[in-house]
């Protein structure tokens, strides 16, 4: 009779690695080569800063690409105006933009990939 023997083979190691926690900054003995922390509360307070950094560099990207918006006293002297600054203009959206041009409410024409409308087109629209 053939008979089956089971074998547990264990993936314990013994290695044993003398590093030094990059958040609190203190030694400890890790038994991994990749482990960064002493222990689970250094890693949460890590985790928690590092979201915390993300979300004030989120915060300053847009504070910085708000402080390169193009001037609305600016485009009253254009003739023709882009999509984006028509938008600035008339403090809508985009797709509320492209749904008014559709709609024929907003007259435009298209310059190669570009939407150009003609500043006489929007004050038109006021004037009725």
């Amino acid at each position: 009779m053939l008979q089956i023997v089971r074998q547990s083979y264990q993936m314990s190691s013994n290695i044993r690695v003398s590093k030094v926690c990059i958040f609190c900054g203190n030694e400890f003995t890790a038994k991994t080569t990749v482990t960064k922390y002493c222990s689970h509360p250094c890693a949460s307070k890590a985790y928690k800063k590092r979201k915390k950094d993300e979300k004030t560099t989120i915060a300053q990207n847009n504070e910085f690409y708000k402080s390169n918006n193009i001037d609305v006293e600016s485009l009253n002297t254009k003739e023709f105006l882009s999509v984006k600054e028509t938008c600035l203009l008339l403090g809508v959206s985009r797709m509320s933009l492209h749904r008014y041009i559709k709609q024929g409410i907003l007259p435009s024409k298209k310059i190669g990939g570009r939407v150009i409308i003609s500043r006489e087109q929007i004050n038109l629209i006021f004037k009725d």
